[in-house]
């Protein structure tokens, strides 16, 4: 059975082809990914790996060692939270509730 991995704590430095090195000691990795930051592109210090089997064993292992000069945070990754959508539209403040003051002029 797969299991998707939670790795978090990771050096900025480092790339979905070292997750899969230091996960494929303990199985076969389907796939492997550190999250990056939308608009700067920067590593945001976790990442997720996708493990056919061993997910178990590698989260036994590696959680707490350290990697890269950090000590990794590793165990199973739960489910993403839904979100609202919020259709392109930005928030309008405190003006929702009182329509008059949203084309108010100011003299």
């Amino acid at each position: 059975m797969s299991k998707n991995v939670y790795v978090g704590n990771l050096s900025f430095q480092t790339t979905a082809d070292d997750l899969r090195e230091v996960f494929g000691k303990f199985g076969v990795v389907t796939a492997a990914q550190v999250v990056s930051d939308r608009e700067t592109g920067r590593s945001r210090g976790f990442g997720f790996v996708e493990m056919a089997d061993g997910g178990e064993q590698a989260i036994a292992s590696l959680n707490g060692t350290e990697f890269q000069g950090r000590e990794l945070t590793v165990n199973e990754a739960r489910p993403r939270a839904e979100r609202p959508r919020s259709n392109g539209e930005r928030s309008r403040g405190n003006y929702g509730d009182r329509p008059e003051r949203k084309f108010a002029r100011r003299f």
